[in-house]
């Protein structure tokens, strides 16, 4: 179908920078994933692509082919947005011929191509409904089949299921995921929500503040980040990050004393674990932390502690069965395998 090439494209108006040097190498037949909080530039980014906008600098390259000054319409891609953009006097039978109509394609053709992509998407059945008349994730697959309908090298999606429900959300990844697959199309997919990206991507480009912080699988982005950034956002809940010193392979930071660090550092810097790597023990001997519960939260499966540390928050992940009160005294020990060590000023990995 196609492979998309950024080349250290930019966009700025004015002296405001909305992407800043972007390299990405989009392969064939890949599902990536443009991952970041609002106003990062993963929107932005992802317009430049459709040719919704210009790159101030930089080249834009499909298949071999520099797009920059290709209009739209015949950039052969096909876009899913967060508001479905359904025509509301149109049926849905008439939403998704539309494309269609539009690029001329025989009558004769028209109708097997409806259909096929409407039964795609478990649409066959509402063909002569009005938009109004269906339901927030019926709408979002009709959207899908009008941009099925085109056969185009390149599906678009800028948060398309974030008007969902957290169940409906669930089921929609899961189709979009085997629709991709099934179509065997390029795919590039914007969203903020971290579950989105790590269940639908083959990798995910981290973005903050319009520029690119990680390239990698999601096992990569959430094993190996390479900053804090990458290491706050990606994890539910977030990994702990918790400023100190390390000094002698010991690192200290306020109730907190982690001793045979050993990556060749000495200084201020900090430290990152995710909850998972972290419990709750019933001694103080041996335990790397100590603090007070500020917070118990039963979630069915597991059970999570949030313990006051200073003006921060702790996260630790306990057993599904454990039970204290709020201000009671806790002891955390660590899974010393899986600490992470970030330059103190700069937020980069020390490895």
């Amino acid at each position: 179908m196609a492979r998309i090439q950024l080349n250290n494209i930019q966009k700025r108006w004015g002296a405001f920078y909305g992407v800043r040097h972007v390299h990405i190498d989009i392969a064939d037949e890949e599902f990536l994933v443009l991952l970041g909080p609002s106003g990062c530039g993963k929107t932005t980014t992802m317009r430049m692509i459709a040719g919704l906008e210009h790159p101030s600098e930089g080249e834009v390259i499909m298949d071999g082919q520099v797009m920059n000054d290709v209009d739209v319409r015949d950039r052969d891609v096909a876009m899913v947005f967060q508001g479905y953009a359904l025509y509301p006097n149109m049926s849905i039978y008439e939403n998704i011929r539309f494309p269609l109509r539009m690029r001329g394609v025989p009558k004769g053709q028209q109708d097997a191509r409806i259909r096929k992509a409407a039964d795609m998407v478990e649409m066959g059945a509402y063909l002569d409904r009005k938009p109004a008349s269906l339901s927030g994730g019926q709408r979002q697959r009709a959207a899908l089949a009008r941009a099925i309908v085109r056969s185009p090298q390149v599906f678009l999606m800028d948060e398309p299921l974030s008007n969902l429900d957290a169940k409906l959300r669930q089921a929609m990844r899961i189709q979009i995921k085997q629709l991709q697959r099934q179509l065997k199309i390029t795919a590039v997919y914007v969203t903020h929500d971290q579950i989105e990206a790590m269940t639908l991507a083959d990798r995910i480009v981290v973005m903050d503040q319009g520029s690119v912080q990680q390239v990698g699988t999601p096992d990569e982005i959430y094993t190996d980040p390479a900053n804090t950034f990458v290491a706050s956002f990606i994890g539910a809940p977030p990994m702990n990050i918790v400023d100190g010193t390390l000094k002698n392979r010991v690192f200290t930071a306020d109730n907190i004393t982690v001793a045979g660090v050993d990556i060749g550092y000495q200084g201020p810097c900090t430290l990152g674990i995710r909850p998972e790597d972290c419990s709750v023990s019933n001694s103080e001997s041996g335990t790397h932390l100590s603090g007070e519960v500020y917070g118990v939260e039963p979630t069915g499966d597991t059970t999570y502690v949030t313990v006051k540390l200073g003006e921060s928050n702790f996260e630790v992940k306990a057993d599904r069965h454990y039970r204290t009160a709020l201000g009671s005294a806790v002891h955390i020990c660590f899974d010393t395998r899986h600490l992470y060590f970030f330059d103190a000023d700069t937020g980069e990995r020390l490895r």
